[in-house]
């Protein structure tokens, strides 16, 4: 099929299934999902001409990982979102098994994406090629075909070509495999963003000191934070260690110095951006208040993603809220964009909470899609819970200088969890959504992110102790986004 054709089957694919994914009452409140079908990487996420776009990874016809799309929303204020026509459709020789992940730049007044086209003949080889778009409006774009073939030592996983400029000249890392199956990080350079030039790996496993690291390094993205340069990236075939390396794939960051000259990045080591149990394939940019945001997918490729309760109703997963990265030392901070704050309602306010038993209920503390903001934490030694709804439970243990978030596993309801250590809590701003919970700990120095399937008619929020706990409490409930409204 052509690209009209395919996008027309999508389209049609959207309207078929509209009501039926509508009624869903797990669909988010305020968050950006699939309109149907699958929906996983953050792509494209750029600020062009005082609007925000965010494109995504989507496969309109399954809830499974088949050939992707990239889909398209707009926002002039990161809460509401509006649907664009899909933006690209794997109608070409080189991307023919799905337009993969990509970012956006603008040149010269117009935006310019580049995505990795992905082929695979009869026998199932992959080829990947890195493509570029061009659109003078971010609505409607040009393809002008591949402008990077895979170098020689590399396997054909080699993918999500992230572009910046520095000075006058075009940057770009991609996600790699060697032939040895090592992940690594390559860099390229460009004058022009349509020649480019090799530099080989900048990181990766066993390099920089990190001896086996992954066997594929996903969706790099490389920018400078408070005069440092800070890489994403997300490794997989980490093995668990302790409480670390949870999921069956990994997210994280490297703060170190890209040497453009040599080029090579020294960095520290890899801390996981997120300790929930969906958040993948973050992806940054810079907007015109020179704050660096993040998106990611809040869900991840594993063997019970196919549970998923929303697949019945024809779709899955979603993005996680917009954040702000910031910088203290070597570590990332992520907050929430103040833009939410405008969502707020119906404040419910504590001023002095006192918890030393279980099971506390509190008048006004509870909903479906809701802020919580507990300042001004004490806890005498011993161990705190916030259980949201029946279903998932956030317990922190100042014994243990240990924090947790547990819920039911979607394939047979037993509890699962996530942990991290920490010296203390101070502050925790949690957002619920009908099937979501992103808790920001300590001003966003950890966050747990995860999906969750409570009782649909379950409002409950409830607070135990074993020890006398001490708190500021305020609650509001959130206005859904246009998005959401189906508008």
């Amino acid at each position: 099929m052509n690209q009209h054709e395919l996008i027309e089957k999508a389209s049609r694919e959207v309207a078929q299934n509209k009501n039926t994914v509508e009624s869903d009452p797990y669909r988010l409140q305020f968050h950006i999902m699939p309109p149907v079908g699958l929906l996983n990487d953050p792509n494209g996420f750029i600020q062009f001409e005082g609007v925000y776009h965010l494109f995504y990874q989507w496969n309109p016809f399954e809830t499974s990982h088949g050939s992707k799309f990239w889909g398209h929303y707009t926002s002039t204020d990161l809460i509401n979102w509006e649907m664009k026509p899909i933006a690209l459709a794997p109608s070409e020789w080189f991307e023919k098994n799905g337009c993969y992940s990509g970012s956006a730049v603008e040149h010269e007044g117009k935006m310019v994406l580049f995505y990795t086209g992905n082929v695979k003949d009869e026998n199932d080889n992959r080829e990947t090629y890195q493509c570029m778009a061009i659109s003078d409006d971010g609505i409607t774009f040009e393809k002008k075909g591949p402008v990077i073939h895979l170098p020689e030592g590399y396997t054909a996983h080699f993918r999500d070509p992230k572009v910046w400029k520095k000075d006058d000249t075009w940057y770009m890392v991609l996600g790699a495999q060697s032939v040895d199956e090592q992940g690594k990080v390559v860099l390229y350079s460009s004058s022009d963003l349509k020649t480019w030039n090799f530099h080989g790996d900048i990181t990766g496993s066993e390099m920089n000191g990190l001896g086996s690291f992954g066997y594929m390094w996903e969706c790099p993205d490389m920018f400078e934070l408070d005069g440092k340069d800070v890489m994403l990236v997300s490794p997989q075939g980490l093995e668990p260690e302790g409480d670390l390396y949870q999921n069956l794939f990994q997210a994280g960051y490297f703060v170190g110095k890209l040497s453009y000259d040599t080029p090579f990045y020294k960095h520290g080591t890899f801390t996981e951006l997120d300790r929930g149990f969906d958040f993948y394939a973050p992806q940054t940019t810079v907007d015109e208040k020179g704050r660096r945001l993040l998106f990611a997918w809040m869900g991840i490729t594993d063997e019970n993603e196919k549970y998923q309760p929303t697949i019945k109703k024809g779709w899955i997963h979603a993005m996680t809220l917009p954040r702000v990265l910031s910088l203290k030392g070597e570590q990332v901070y992520q907050q929430p964009v103040e833009e939410l704050q405008q969502m707020r309602k119906d404040e419910v306010s504590y001023d002095d909470v006192q918890i030393r038993t279980i099971d506390v209920t509190l008048k006004g503390i509870e909903g479906t899609s809701l802020e919580l903001l507990l300042e001004e934490i004490q806890c005498e030694n011993g161990s705190f819970e916030i259980r949201f709804r029946g279903d998932a439970r956030f317990i922190f243990s100042e014994k243990e200088q240990k924090m947790s978030l547990y819920r039911k596993s979607f394939k047979d309801g037993s509890l699962e969890s996530r942990h991290c250590q920490i010296d203390e809590i101070n502050k925790l701003q949690i957002f619920l959504d009908t099937s979501s919970v992103e808790i920001f700990v300590n001003d966003g120095a950890e966050v747990f992110t995860a999906r969750y399937y409570p009782e649909v008619e379950n409002e409950s929020i409830t607070f135990s102790a074993d020890t006398m706990v001490h708190f500021q409490l305020k609650k509001w409930n959130l206005e859904h986004s246009k998005l959401n409204k189906g508008k």
